[in-house]
């Protein structure tokens, strides 16, 4: 009842807003009311965003665009294309425009799929990581970030001579230890594809030396991964069409899994969502919240598993997010488009 009234308040206020002479921030917030709105639905939630916080398109017209990262010593937002093979730069202030092609499938002969690059990240000496959804493979960008090549350096070929499915997303943390997950999604036929060589869906560790880890082969599509701000939980999202989950794990000093299990089952939110989707792709803030792509947009979602917020999207489904660095701006991407939202 409590979030109800909350939600009422909001609309109340938004639609007496509406009556007053139109000036310039209105007529903003009119605007940005047709791609989306905020949800607040823990008063803690006001601490992270504005109920009217203004949701800004900034690229429109992808193949779906993914796995985005800033880069703060180039004040530049890259995102992937991932059904184009590219992935696009965005400076600020242009029209985002092709930073690399190919992105994540090199080879000439003809692939269907998901075949571009899909998560993005940075390790700690500010060389770019992706996750390979064609080449079935993460590697590091050999070239500078300044005149970037399609040319790889390849950080994780298969496991134990078996082809990866198609890595999803990473991170990295301080020591430059590398954590990604491998669904199906950009195997041509998903998980019936013949070319399918793992039986199981995995999240990996790739240590700072370069050797392979299988951290978790039990939960079915694994998708957005991030860790704690103290590096010490690591979160895996699982965007499984019939139970959608966020699964939160300790990990040790050395970045080895102690104990963990389910953080928020999203079956329910699923359900009653109009935008059917599962979690997806996810960052996490200076406070420990989780900003996670899942259904009707960014679910923001406290360290303890508990719902405060939502940055809903109308009628598309989101896929990640990625803040700058001080953490007051979210870029969205969601499905054609690539958003901006400003926090507090």
């Amino acid at each position: 009842m409590k979030n109800t009234l909350f939600a009422v308040t909001i609309c109340y206020l938004m639609i007496c807003s509406s009556c007053h002479t139109p000036n310039e921030q209105s007529k903003t917030v009119e605007k940005n009311n047709a791609i989306g709105r905020v949800e607040i639905y823990d008063s803690s939630a006001t601490d992270i965003i504005d109920s009217n916080a203004a949701i800004e398109v900034i690229g429109k017209n992808y193949k779906w665009s993914e796995g985005p990262v800033w880069v703060p010593a180039r004040q530049m937002l890259l995102f992937s294309a991932v059904k184009e093979n590219k992935i696009y730069r965005w400076n600020g202030k242009d029209t985002p425009i092709v930073y690399l092609t190919p992105s994540g499938y090199t080879d000439t002969a003809y692939r269907d799929g998901e075949n571009g690059s899909n998560g993005l990240a940075l390790d700690k000496n500010g060389n770019l990581l992706l996750c390979q959804s064609g080449n079935r493979q993460v590697v590091r960008l050999k070239t500078s970030l300044d005149t970037p090549k399609p040319e790889f350096i390849v950080l994780a070929p298969n496991y134990q001579g078996k082809k990866f499915n198609s890595p999803n997303d990473l991170v990295t943390d301080s020591r430059n230890n590398i954590y990604f997950t491998d669904p199906i999604y950009g195997l041509p036929k998903g998980a019936n594809d013949p070319t399918r060589e793992l039986n199981f869906e995995g999240v990996y560790k790739i240590t700072s030396d370069g050797k392979l880890i299988l951290l978790i082969d039990s939960i079915s599509r694994p998708n957005g991964i991030a860790l704690s701000p103290d590096e010490k939980i690591l979160y895996v999202g699982s965007s499984d069409d019939k139970h959608t989950r966020w699964y939160a794990y300790h990990l040790d000093s050395a970045g080895s899994i102690q104990s963990g299990g389910i953080l928020l089952d999203g079956t329910a939110m699923k359900e009653k969502a109009t935008v059917k989707q599962g979690a997806d792709g996810f960052k996490i803030d200076q406070h420990g919240n989780i900003f996670s792509a899942g259904p009707d947009g960014i679910n923001i979602i406290a360290p303890s598993g508990k719902l405060l917020g939502l940055i809903r999207v109308y009628n598309r489904p989101t896929s990640n997010c990625a803040f700058n660095e001080t953490k007051d701006i979210l870029y969205v991407t969601a499905s054609d488009w690539v958003l901006k939202v400003r926090l507090k």
